[in-house]
Parts: structure tokens; sequence; C-alpha cells
């Protein structure tokens, strides 16, 4: 009539034609003494309706140490209830952080270890490829009041004040290190373990040196000259025949490093949160010192668990940006390497992976269901967000449209250790250090 007439429309008894339905989903009874259950029955017919208040949510409170990932949301309404998820379940039961490009997975993992800085009950080794949580020209970790006590930061990269040198020494290398880094074949890792057996810590040296002199078995000679050429360009190294001696170009070195590994296993044994910028490091040898210090911590978790001390230590974390590159399906294809076994078994030993990633799909089916806590922020690509909701703890079967429509700062969590997926905001870290450290000008002016 608008179009045709170009007349105004009312309409008669607007309030009483006009309705706005909602559909209601059960997702958990709450009896008056707070012992929340699964709901198994419907509501009675007629049933008064309201909206929540944050009184609704006292049974979210979570019982002992726990680390805060932001604040309740209810459609784009902000509820002042903290969401908090229990410590050491969550973190040795592996994490995912699932997003799009600019949705803030950055953002909420600074969010995260700056609540679990403040622990004594989890650990995080957080191997930073982009050097962007320290902070080292921004608001970071090391702003953080406890990060002088808590928290180390190693670096290639002209290391500033209060930081570490990343160097390691080639005698804490071992053939197990290279598996699922370069697409080694089965005999020349055969002549890796061969060099080990015969030469222990000094195996590489002798390798790259072209001494056979311990060697039992006969290797082809191809076979041999993969092996040291490939190896020399993964560490930076060549041997100056002249000079006899080896030359160290990258952060592996003949002569610092011996204790990084020892020093780092035992910084997380402390509790503290230890970053590793290889921003600095090429392709391969970035993942390569990923997997050298991994492999170094879950040795270590291992013998506290044949030592039976392990339920005295904190939980680790093994914090990975874009982590289809360690444990994505055409990596596992080449071999299985030390992320893929945290996944599959690494809560045995109290440690756990953070996955963070563009692209869930590309990791296979077993390891997303092993991750028992999922962020989802905001996932555009229908594919991405199927891989999510398949192997989620809770069913997003009715939110996949609500997962793409996820704004910045805002994420859902799906977890075995809630009892229902929860919408939640995440604030913004800048303003998380700068109401730290308001806190703390208050403490010193009241004398604290």
């Amino acid at each position: 009539m608008y179009l045709e007439e170009n007349q105004p429309i009312e309409l008669y008894e607007e309030n009483l034609r006009n309705y706005t339905i909602a559909k209601l989903k059960a997702v958990l009874t709450i009896p008056k003494d707070n012992q929340t259950k699964s709901t198994k029955e419907l509501p009675n017919v007629f049933s008064t309706v309201r909206e929540v208040n944050d009184a609704d949510f006292e049974f979210l409170k979570s019982k002992g140490v726990t680390f805060s990932a932001g604040t309740l949301r209810s459609g784009s309404k902000k509820h002042n209830v903290q969401i908090s998820l229990p410590t050491k379940d969550v973190l040795s039961h592996h994490v995912l952080i699932a997003a799009t490009t600019g949705k803030g997975k950055s953002n909420l993992m600074k969010v995260i270890l700056w609540d679990l800085l403040t622990q004594s009950e989890g650990a995080n080794l957080i191997l930073d490829p982009h050097d962007e949580y320290y902070g080292r020209n921004d608001l970071g970790l090391k702003d953080h009041p406890k990060w002088n006590k808590n928290g180390s930061y190693y670096t290639a990269s002209k290391p500033p004040n209060g930081a570490l040198s990343l160097k390691i020494h080639i005698s804490l290398l071992k053939p197990k290190h290279f598996q699922g880094v370069l697409d080694f074949s089965h005999p020349q890792m055969e002549l890796m373990y061969a060099y080990y057996s015969a030469y222990g810590k000094d195996w590489i040296e002798n390798l790259l040196k072209k001494d056979t002199t311990n060697i039992t078995f006969d290797f082809h000679e191809g076979t041999f000259g993969v092996v040291e050429r490939r190896i020399a360009q993964l560490l930076d190294i060549r041997f100056n025949q002249s000079q006899d001696q080896l030359i160290c170009k990258g952060i592996f070195d003949v002569q610092l490093g011996k204790t990084i590994l020892v020093d780092i296993a035992s910084k997380l044994e402390d509790a503290q949160s230890v970053i590793v910028d290889t921003s600095s490091i090429a392709g391969a040898s970035e993942i390569f010192v990923s997997s050298i210090l991994t492999n170094a911590v879950f040795d270590k978790y291992k013998y506290f668990q044949k030592e039976g001390i392990l339920h005295t230590k904190p939980v680790v974390s093994i914090i990975l940006e874009e982590a289809p590159r360690v444990i994505g399906k055409e990596v596992l294809e080449r071999g299985q390497n030390v992320f893929s076994t945290i996944a599959k078994e690494g809560r045995k030993f109290q440690i756990g992976l953070c996955a963070i990633t563009q692209l869930p799909s590309l990791i296979p089916k077993p390891i997303l269901a092993n991750m028992n806590t999922k962020i989802i922020l905001g996932i555009e690509m229908a594919l991405e967000r199927n891989a999510i909701i398949e192997s989620a703890a809770q069913d997003l079967t009715t939110q996949n449209r609500a997962i793409a429509s996820l704004d910045k700062g805002e994420a859902i969590i799906t977890s075995n250790f809630a009892r229902f997926a929860t919408p939640i905001t995440i604030p913004f870290f800048p303003n998380v250090v700068k109401a730290e450290k308001s806190d703390q000008s208050k403490i010193k002016l009241a004398g604290i």
C-alpha cells in the first residue's frame, strides 16, 4: 500500500498484532540449593519468563584455583559476572582458541596469561613466532606486577634489559628433536640415531666433520650427504676444514647455551611463564626450537610421574600460535612429533596444549576431540565453523550463525568443565594493564 499509494500506514492495535517470537532451549536446571543439574523436563505451560540478572549466576562461581577468560554476555548485553575455569583441569586437557584473523585471538591469550601469572597452579611455555606477548615496544606481560618474579623472556634478537639470550648448545640436540620438523626418510633417521649411539652428545659435530670412525653400519653416500646438508642448513652451522672447527651463525652454538633446557624446565616447574621469542628465526628452524624446548619439558614431567611426585608440580600449558604448522593433518601424515604425542597423552603428565588457529579444519579430528575446552571467537568460513561445532563439548548446532556473527571481543566457551556453552565478552588487554596499574597505585597511596 505504501509503495502504490505513497500513503503512511497505520496499524490498528499495533502492540497486540505484532509479536516478538523467541525460541527457548533448556540448558540447565537450578534448584534452590544452587546445585545445578541437566534439564530433563520442560517447564510448566504459561510459566513466567523474565530477563536474567547478575544474581541468577551465583552458581557459576568456580571453587578452587581458576583463571578468568572474560565476563558473561547475553546477546550484546554484558553482565558483571566473571567466567572462570578450573586451572589444572582446563590446561591439562588442552585448549583450542579459534577465530578469523582480527577477531582478537592474541588479545584473549594475553588476558588469560595475565591472570595465570598470579597463580602457582599453572605454568606456561609461550612459543611466540610474532614477538607479541612480552611487549618489547608496547604493553605486554612484562608490565604485570609479578613479571620479574613469575616470568622470563628469551629472545635471539637483541635482548632488552631483564631478558635472556636464546642460545642452544648443539650437544643438547637429539635425533628425536628432528622428527616432525623436516621430512627425513627412515634411512636418514637411522643414520642420525647411529651417530648419536656412536658419539653421544658430540654426534652432530662428528656428523658435520664426516667422521665415520665409530660408525659400524654402511650408509649410502647420498643418504649421508642429504642428512649432513639439511642439518647444517637447519642449525646454520658449517664445518671449516682449514680451521678444523664448526662455525656457528644462528642460535645454535658450540660454546653457549649448555644449560638453557634445564633452566627453562626448572622455571616451569616453579610455575613461571616463559616466553620464547622465535620471530627472528626462519621457517623450519623456528619449529625445531619449539620441538626441542617442548621435548625437554615433556621428558622432565615423565620423570616426575615415574618418581611419583607429579601431583606436586604445576600444570604446564604449551602455547602454540598457528597450531596447524605442528599438529596439522599434512604435518602428521609425514610422522608423529612431540606436539601430537602431548595432544593424545599429555594430560597423564599434567602437560597440555593451548592451540591457537584460524583454520581448525586442518587439525585432525582425534586431536580436535581431545581439546576439551574450546574458546570460539568470530569465524566467518562455514568449513571452519563446522569443524569446531562437530568437536565441541556441548551441542552448538543451532549456534552456527551466532558464531559467524560474533564481533571482536566476543566469544563462546564450550568445555567439559562448564555446564553449558557460555557466551562471554573479553576485555581489551591494554585496559586490563591500565586497571592493574591503577589498582597498584591505589595500594601504594593507601600505604598497604
